[in-house]
C-alpha cells in the first residue's frame, strides 16, 4: 500500500473512476466494489515489483517480464523519477520549511506536501497520473526524506561544479559569515567573489559548513575553508580579497582568519566589505564594554514590548501605544523574534531610533507607568513595570545619549557607504574626519555629556547618583571590576565612556587602515567617469607595483605603460568607452568589443579590482544571500539538509538551468543512490 493516506485516496478515486467509464462502455453497468478496487489496486502495484524482485534474488529469472512490459514499467518508474525531482526542486525553490508541527514528524510533514503537490500533477498529466497507478511503491521511494536528500546532494553537487567553471582561472575573493541555525550550532557560509568571463561582477554561495567549537583554533577554521576550495581545485593562492562579518560571535575568528590567509597570500587584501554593516559593527563594538552590552539587551526589551503588547481597553493609551510603537518601527530598530540583541540587523540604522526614544522619553515613561496600574493581564503590567524600571536609571539613560552623541558621528560615514558608487576620496576624507570627532569627544566631552545628563535627569524626574561617592560594583561583577578608591564618575567615564570610544576607533582603524585606504586612491585613477577626468597612468602604474607584484612581472609591467597610453586616447574618442562611469561598465564593456584582447593587461588589473567587496552596492548580492541562509538556519532541524537545501535556494537561477536527464545520469552515477540503481526491481 501507498504510505501516504493522500495519496492513498487519490488512487482509489483514479481506479474508481476509470471502472465507470469501463462500465459506460459496456451494456450490462454494474457498481463497482470497494473490495475489488482494493484487490486492483494492491495487483498494479505488485506487476513489477514483488514478483520481478522475488524472481532475481538468487541471480537468474526463469520468468522474466516480457521486453515490452518491462520498458513500459521503466518508462512509467521515469516519468515518476522526472516528476518527483521536479516536486523536489520547486519546494526549495520556495524555500519550503521541512518543519514539523502539531505532532507531525518532519517526514511527516513532508510527505504530506509531496503528495500535494503529486496529486496536483496527476490531476493535468494523464501520463503521470497513470505512472502513478501502475507503480505505486516506486512512488512511495520519491516521496521519501532519503530521496529528496539524495536529489538535493547532487543537485548542489552541479551547481558547486558549474560556479567552478564561471571561475575558471580567474582570482577570486572569500566572503565569509556565520550564524547559529535552529539547534544552536555555529555555521560558517562561504561565498566566492569573481569576474566572469564577460567582465560582470559574480557573488556565489559556495557551501556552508558546521563550526564544531567557536573557541577552536583559527588555523583549523582556515583549514575547513581550504579543504572546501581544494575539493574543486581552487587554488589559495589564487584568492585576491577577504571579506568577514564583523557583527557576529566569531569576529575575532575572522580576524584570525583574515590574518592567516594575508600571511599566505599577500594580496588577499580585506577592505571594509560588509560595509552596510558598519554601523552595527561599530555598536557590537562598543557592546563589548558590559554596560553598554546590558543597554542594548534592555533597549531591545523595552521595544519589543511596545511592538507585542495587547492594547489596553483605554482608547488614548491604546492610541499612544501604538504611536510610540510605530514611531519605533519605522525608525527600524531589530525587534523581530529570535534576535538576541539589537545591533544583528542588515542595513539599518540605530541611530533615528535612539534619537526618538530621547525625544519621546517622556511620553514613553509616562505610558510604561499607566501599564503598570492599568494593564489588561498581570503579565503586561510586569512587563511595563520591568520597562519602565530600566528606562528609568541613570546609567541607561547616560548610554543612551552617549550612543547617540557616537552614532552620530559615525552616521555620516556609514551613509556615505550607502552610496550606489561611492566617492571613494571622499570616503577616505570622511573616515580622517570621523576618527578625529571621535579622539575629540574622548578627550574633551565628557563634561558636555554629563551636564546634559543631568539636565535630562532633573527635567524627567530620575534620580542622579552622587557622583563624587565611591562607586560599588554590582555583585557579579565584584571580583572583575571593582577598583580600589574610584568614585562613580570616574568609573563612567574611564570604563564606559573613553572604553566605548576608543572600542569604535579600533574598529574604524581595523577596516579602514591606511592600506586599504591607499589601496581604494590609487583604483580611483581607473574609474572612467567624466570622460577618465580622474585617470592617471603614475598611479596605476603604482597600483600594480604595490599591491599586485606578483600579478605581473617586470616586462608586463613595462607593457602595461604602453597600453595605459594608447587606451586613454581610444577610450576619450570611442563613443562606447567615453561614456562609462564605473570600473565594472568598463570591464564589461572591454569584454563586449573584444577590446580586452588589446589591453590584455590594463583588462587584467580591472578584474583584480573588481574583485575586492568594496562598497555595499557590489556586494549587496551575496549580503542577501547570507541573510536567507540565517533566516533559514533557524528553521532548519537536520544538519542532512542545510548545506544543499540552502545553496539550491540561494543558487536557484543556476539550479533551474539543470536538465531531469543530467540529474537523473548524476543519481545512477552515485553508488549510493536507492532511486535509479535496478528501478525495476524497487
Amino acid at each position: 500500500m501507498v504510505k501516504n493516506q493522500r495519496l492513498d485516496s487519490f488512487l482509489k478515486r483514479k481506479l474508481a473512476q476509470q471502472d465507470d467509464e469501463n462500465i459506460d462502455s459496456t451494456s450490462e453497468p454494474e457498481k463497482p466494489q470497494i473490495e475489488e478496487n482494493e484487490k486492483q489496486l494492491s495487483k498494479v502495484r505488485r506487476v513489477a515489483c514483488d514478483e520481478f524482485e522475488k524472481e532475481n534474488q538468487d541471480g537468474h529469472n526463469d520468468n522474466a517480464i516480457d521486453v515490452p512490459n518491462l520498458d513500459q514499467i521503466m518508462k512509467n518508474q521515469d516519468c515518476i523519477l522526472q516528476t518527483s525531482i521536479g516536486i523536489v526542486l520547486y519546494l526549495t525553490f520556495q524555500d519550503h520549511a521541512i518543519c514539523g508541527g502539531d505532532g507531525e514528524t518532519t517526514e511527516e510533514r513532508y510527505e504530506d506536501v509531496f503528495s500535494s503537490m503529486a496529486i496536483l500533477n496527476a490531476s493535468f498529466n494523464d501520463e503521470f497520473s497513470q505512472a502513478m497507478l501502475k507503480n505505486g511503491q516506486y512512488l512511495d521511494k520519491c516521496a521519501s526524506l532519503q530521496f529528496r536528500k539524495e536529489i538535493l546532494r547532487v543537485v548542489s553537487s552541479q551547481v558547486k561544479n558549474h560556479i567552478r567553471e564561471e571561475i575558471g582561472d580567474s582570482k577570486f575573493c572569500i566572503v565569509v559569515d556565520g550564524a547559529l541555525d535552529k539547534s544552536g550550532k555555529e555555521q560558517m557560509a562561504l561565498v566566492l567573489r569573481f569576474v566572469d568571463k564577460k567582465g560582470f561582477i559574480q557573488e556565489r554561495l559556495f557551501d556552508i559548513v558546521h563550526v564544531k567549537d567557536i573557541n577552536f583554533e583559527v588555523s583549523a577554521l582556515k583549514e575547513q575553508v581550504c579543504a572546501i576550495l581544494s575539493q574543486h581545485n581552487l587554488d589559495v593562492s589564487n584568492i585576491r580579497g577577504q571579506g568577514y562579518d564583523g557583527t557576529c560571535e566569531m569576529r575575532e575568528q575572522w580576524n584570525g582568519l583574515h590574518a592567516l590567509f594575508l600571511n599566505e597570500c599577500p594580496s588577499a587584501y580585506h577592505i571594509h566589505c560588509f560595509a552596510h554593516k558598519l554601523q552595527s559593527a561599530l555598536v557590537c563594538a562598543s557592546s563589548e564594554v558590559t554596560p553598554i552590552y546590558l543597554f542594548f539587551s534592555e533597549l531591545n526589551s523595552i521595544v519589543d514590548f511596545f511592538s507585542c503588547c495587547s492594547k489596553p481597553h483605554d482608547e488614548l493609551l491604546a492610541a499612544k501605544l501604538d504611536e510610540i510603537a510605530h514611531l519605533l518601527k519605522i525608525n527600524e530598530l531589530e525587534t523581530s523574534e529570535g534576535e538576541n540583541f539589537t545591533w544583528q540587523t542588515r542595513s539599518r540604522s540605530h541611530f533615528p531610533s535612539i534619537c526618538t526614544l530621547i525625544n519621546m522619553y517622556g511620553e514613553t515613561c509616562s505610558l510604561l507607568e499607566k501599564l503598570t496600574n492599568v494593564g489588561s493581564t498581570y503579565c503586561q503590567s510586569g512587563d511595563a513595570s520591568i520597562a519602565f524600571d530600566n528606562l528609568t536609571t541613570f546609567e541607561f539613560v547616560l548610554i543612551l545619549h552617549l550612543m547617540r552623541n557616537i552614532m552620530g558621528i559615525t552616521d555620516i560615514l556609514c551613509q556615505a557607504l550607502q552610496q550606489q558608487n561611492p566617492n571613494v576620496v571622499n570616503v577616505k576624507h570622511i573616515v580622517r574626519s570621523t576618527k578625529v570627532l571621535l579622539q575629540n569627544t574622548r578627550q574633551n566631552g565628557w563634561s558636555k555629556l554629563l551636564k546634559s545628563v543631568i539636565c535630562f535627569c532633573d527635567k524627567n524626574g530620575i534620580e542622579v547618583p552622587q557622583l563624587k561617592a565611591p562607586y560599588v560594583a554590582r555583585p557579579a561583577w565584584r571580583s572583575n571590576h571593582q577598583k580600589d578608591d574610584i568614585t562613580i564618575e570616574h568609573y563612567y567615564r574611564e570604563e564606559v565612556f573613553s572604553i566605548a570610544i576608543d572600542k569604535q576607533l579600533q574598529e574604524l582603524n581595523s577596516r579602514f587602515s591606511d592600506q586599504a585606504m591607499e589601496l581604494l586612491t590609487l583604483s580611483c585613477a581607473l574609474v572612467p567617469k567624466d570622460t577618465y577626468k580622474t585617470f592617471n597612468i603614475d598611479d596605476i602604474c603604482t597600483l600594480v607595483e604595490k599591491y599586485y607584484p606578483m600579478d605581473f612581472n617586470e616586462q608586463e609591467k613595462l607593457n602595461l605603460r604602453c597600453q595605459l597610453q594608447h587606451f586613454i586616447i581610444d577610450a576619450r574618442q570611442d563613443s562606447k568607452l567615453k561614456n562609462l562611469s564605473t570600473i565594472q561598465e568598463l570591464c564589461t564593456c572591454l569584454a563586449a568589443t573584444k577590446k580586452s584582447e588589446v589591453y590584455c593587461l590594463i583588462d587584467k588589473l580591472l578584474r583584480l579590482i573588481m574583485t575586492l567587496p568594496v562598497s555595499t552596492a557590489t556586494t549587496e548580492r551575496s549580503f542577501a544571500g547570507m541573510e536567507i541562509f540565517k533566516t533559514m538556519l533557524r528553521n532548519m532541524s537536520e544538519d542532512a539538509f542545510l548545506a544543499d537545501g540552502v545553496i539550491i535556494y540561494i543558487e536557484k537561477e543556476i539550479a533551474k538551468g539543470f536538465t531531469f536527464n543530467s540529474i537523473i545520469d548524476d543519481l545512477e552515477s552515485h553508488s549510493k543512490s536507492t532511486m535509479t540503481h535496478n528501478r525495476v526491481a524497487l
